[in-house]
C-alpha cells in the first residue's frame, strides 16, 4: 500500500512472478504499456467476491505486462491522477461513489479517450447520474437465486468472448436490468432465459461495449460469485474486456452493429 495515495500498486512483468496454471493466456504488446486502476468502492450492497477479481485482475496483470492499482479512495479521480491509465475498473461498485468534482474529471478523462470497464455491479451504481448510466450502458433492476444458466455469445469475434463456447453454460447471479441497452450499445452476449428462473426481460444483453463519448467502454453482469474469478473462461472475458477497452486489441463495438 503506497500510504501517501491510498494505492495498491502491483508490478505487472512476468518474469517477476511465476504463473498461477489458471490464468488467461499471454497477449504480448511491446513497448506499448498498460496501466489499469481498479476502483472497488460500495456504499450500498458490498460483494465478497471483490477481493476475488481485485486478486485475478492482478495476476492477468502479471501474465500481460500490464500494471494494476486497487483503490477505494474516490479522491484520487482527478485529472492528474487518472491521465496515469489506460483503463479504469469499476468492480462490482455499488450507490454513490463520487461527489462533483470526482465525476467531473472522470467525465474528462472518458472525453480524453480513456477506457471504462464495468463488471457485475457496476450497474447498481450511481443511479442519479445520466451520463454514468449512459456509459455503462443501463442499471440493475433485480436479480433472481444463484444458478445455472446459458449464456449466448452474440460476437464471437472480440476480444472478450473469442475464447468462449457459443453457448456457455455457467452458474451465477443473472441480472434483469431497467432497461434493455441494446441499440445503445454493442451486444456480446445475451441469456438464454429457458434455461434458468427468473429472467424477465425477454431480449437479455448480458455483456456488452460501445465507444462512449471519445472513449471506450465495456460491461459484464457476470462475476458475482467468488468461484467466478478462478474460472479460466471467466478471466479470459475480462481479460478480453481489458485489453480492447485499452486500445490495445482491435474491436468492433459500434452500437446496434450486432
Amino acid at each position: 500500500m503506497n500510504q501517501a495515495t491510498g494505492l495498491i500498486v502491483f508490478g505487472a512483468l512476468a518474469a517477476c512472478a511465476p504463473g498461477t496454471g489458471q490464468i488467461a493466456h499471454r497477449h504480448d504488446f511491446g513497448e506499448s504499456a498498460i496501466s489499469v486502476l481498479v476502483f472497488s468502492k460500495t456504499t450500498e450492497f458490498r460483494h465478497g467476491s471483490i477481493k476475488n477479481g481485485i486478486a485475478m485482475i492482478q495476476q492477468l496483470g502479471i501474465g500481460n505486462d500490464f500494471s494494476v492499482d486497487a483503490t477505494e479512495d474516490s479522491s484520487l479521480f482527478t485529472d492528474e491522477n487518472l491521465a496515469n491509465y489506460q483503463v479504469v475498473v469499476f468492480l462490482s461498485t455499488s450507490g454513490t461513489i463520487l461527489d462533483a468534482d470526482q465525476k467531473a474529471a472522470f467525465v474528462r478523462y472518458i472525453e480524453s479517450g480513456g477506457g471504462f470497464v464495468g463488471i457485475h455491479s457496476a450497474t447498481d451504481t450511481e443511479y442519479d447520474w445520466v451520463w454514468y448510466g449512459q456509459l455503462v450502458g443501463t442499471y440493475f433492476r433485480v436479480h433472481p437465486d444463484i444458478q445455472p444458466a446459458t449464456v449466448v455469445i452474440e460476437d464471437p469475434s472480440h476480444p472478450s468472448t473469442a475464447s468462449l463456447p457459443a453457448l456457455w453454460m455457467r452458474t451465477d447471479e443473472w441480472y434483469n436490468f431497467r432497461t434493455n441497452p441494446r441499440g445503445a450499445v454493442h451486444v456480446l452476449a445475451a441469456m438464454d432465459e429457458s434455461t434458468y428462473s427468473g429472467g424477465d426481460m425477454g431480449d437479455h444483453p448480458i455483456s456488452w461495449c460501445h465507444d462512449f463519448d471519445g472513449g471506450r467502454a465495456w460491461y459484464t453482469a457476470l462475476g458475482h460469485t467468488e468461484a467466478s474469478y478462478d474460472e479460466p473462461l471467466f478471466q479470459e472475458h475480462v481479460l478480453g474486456g481489458i485489453l480492447s477497452t485499452a486500445g490495445r486489441m482491435a474491436a468492433d463495438c459500434a452500437a446496434g452493429g450486432e
